[in-house]
């Protein structure tokens, strides 16, 4: 039994979408449902049915879930094992990113490092940054790139890796964007699209608000900024978007205000890392130093 489609499972069990799956996995849907068959026949069980236009586990897939996670958390805890004992850099490496440092940040140095290290295969899972530190303090993910939250937990180990500032924008036509200078209090008057209170991204922008004894009117929330972009484009509030997202579908609002967050990486120090985390650590932070002596 090939170990893919063990994989291939637990991601549809996750995303609870065999197109999801397929996404996250970087393959097609027709190869997801071909190893989910395998993993039924060698089981001979049945772990979904047909629901609607979508699939729905079985009680047997619920029951398998955990085993299977299990196992696969014990193969790569031996990988660690002799990754460590071997001299290259190799294996597996689990790490986790935000939908947007995977998209404009990560891609170009991931690239130069699989270049440097062709023996190591990245499994690269797209979380919410609140939930990669979460699961680098589980320890299912052995890294993680993420917005850093407000306050670091002293459990963990940081590198800062990148400043992204933060911007207020609306839709060209949007009445706030017709004026030469805001505050925040007017901005109450309109609704604005937030990520979810929960999000760190959130908790910087609230911050300020809160400071005036502000709450903004919230007509919806919603965590991918891509989507936060859109909504706003067609004029449904104003919002706070990094600037690398400003596009001539939105303005910026004229308001006296700096905000920014940062981006980097985050790892557990006190559990067993494999070469490959390690290398990817180094890498990461000689990125880093080097981009400081251009500066």
């Amino acid at each position: 039994m090939n170990l893919s489609a063990f994989e291939a499972f637990v991601k549809v069990m996750e995303t609870g979408s065999i197109s999801l799956a397929a996404d996250q996995l970087f393959i097609t849907q027709p190869a997801v449902t071909k190893r989910i068959h395998n993993v039924e026949s060698y089981f001979n069980v049945r772990l979904f049915e047909s629901a609607g236009r979508g699939i729905q586990p079985t009680q047997v897939a619920y029951h398998l879930l955990p085993e299977v996670k299990a196992w696969l958390n014990t193969l790569g805890s031996i990988h660690h094992t002799l990754s460590h004992e071997h001299e290259s850099v190799q294996g597996l490496l689990k790490l986790g990113t935000s939908h947007h440092i995977g998209l404009h940040h990560l891609p170009q140095h991931l690239k130069h490092y699989v270049q440097q290290y062709p023996q190591v295969t990245l499994d690269v899972k797209f979380v919410d940054s609140e939930q990669a530190h979460e699961h680098v303090l589980a320890g299912d993910l052995e890294i993680a790139f993420l917005t850093l939250p407000p306050k670091l937990d002293e459990r963990l180990s940081y590198i800062s890796l990148w400043e992204d500032p933060l911007i207020f924008v609306a839709a060209p036509f949007h009445p706030l964007a017709m004026a030469q200078s805001l505050s925040l209090e007017q901005l109450m008057s309109y609704p604005s699209l937030l990520p979810a209170a929960k999000t760190y991204t959130s908790q910087i922008t609230l911050a300020e608000f809160e400071k005036q004894n502000l709450r903004p009117k919230v007509s919806m929330t919603n965590n991918p900024l891509e989507s936060i972009r859109m909504l706003a484009s067609i004029g449904l509030g104003w919002s706070v978007l990094p600037q690398t997202l400003l596009n001539d579908d939105l303005v910026r609002l004229n308001l006296n205000l700096e905000l920014k967050r940062t981006l980097g990486m985050v790892w557990h120090p006190h559990r067993s890392q494999s070469k490959a985390t390690e290398a990817l650590i180094d890498f990461m932070t000689l990125q880093q130093c080097a981009k400081f002596e251009e500066n």
